[in-house]
């Protein structure tokens, strides 16, 4: 009698990495080339942009890692190009592949991004990832008046799917709530802080629930970041992140310019 055969199902997983090659010579074909040898290792290309000029950024997927070191060997004996990374993917990495540019980033402070108001659709962006995150994270947006960082709080939030809590803004009106109902004080929504109206402008009650918010584990947001330190017992070391919005390049934030007469029509 003939037994019947069992069939183990084993599940394949697949690995996302990041590989970014500058083009010395852009010849005709040399994309197709690397995708072919992409190709024929089985290695999947999920996207590819040009990022910055002559640098190509590509995310891929494979379930085989020694693949993509073979790839890079490979890749080092071809002239046209340079491969200048080949990682795990960072979010940095996959915006800069979605977005065809990578976000600018102090060199000195790691944790600080900048952005100017052109880049918002790049800033709500990586905001939106960095809301998807869960657990506890504080971030801080420094920038003028006007220039758009609630309103690229809250279209962040949009994107992850997430609802936001103003603690304090002065989006419409100054707003200094000194409690929250039972499902604002939900951890996974994005608490909204305004650093100079907290400290400044509030009064015992709205420390006490900024406090209580600060404890949460859950996103933070907190504009004017160096008022809101310069104020309270907190530091830098509780920010995980910081973002600078300005409306050019060159532009100075200068907080002595408002906050000596910090009113409603900010």
């Amino acid at each position: 009698m003939q037994g019947k055969g069992i069939y183990e199902v084993r599940k394949v997983e697949y690995k996302q990495w990041y590989m970014e090659y500058k083009i010395h010579k852009n010849r005709p074909g040399l994309l197709g080339d690397i995708a072919s040898m992409l190709g024929m290792l089985e290695v999947n290309i999920l996207t590819i942009n040009g990022v910055e000029g002559k640098t190509r950024g590509m995310l891929l997927e494979t379930s085989d890692d020694d693949k993509i070191m073979l790839m890079g060997e490979m890749l080092k004996k071809v002239d046209n190009i340079t491969v200048t990374a080949l990682r795990t993917p960072r979010l940095v990495d996959r915006l800069a592949v979605r977005h065809g540019r990578y976000i600018d980033r102090d060199s000195d402070d790691r944790k600080t991004f900048r952005f100017t108001r052109d880049e918002l659709g790049l800033l709500v962006d990586f905001l939106g990832e960095l809301f998807k995150r869960d657990g506890n994270q504080v971030i801080g947006l420094r920038g003028m008046p006007r220039v758009g960082k609630t309103e690229s709080i809250i279209a962040g939030s949009v994107c992850a799917m997430k609802r936001w809590t103003f603690v304090s803004s002065t989006l419409l009106r100054q707003t200094v709530r000194s409690q929250l109902a039972e499902d604002e004080m939900n951890p996974h929504n994005v608490f909204i802080i305004d650093g100079i109206v907290s400290t400044i402008r509030s009064n015992e009650k709205h420390y006490n629930l900024l406090q209580n918010v600060m404890s949460m584990p859950s996103t933070k947001v907190i504009e004017h970041p160096d008022i809101f330190v310069r104020e309270s017992e907190y530091t830098f070391d509780d920010f995980d992140i910081i973002i600078e919005l300005r409306n050019a390049p060159n532009e100075e934030i200068l907080y002595e310019s408002f906050t000596t007469s910090y009113s409603d029509d900010l």
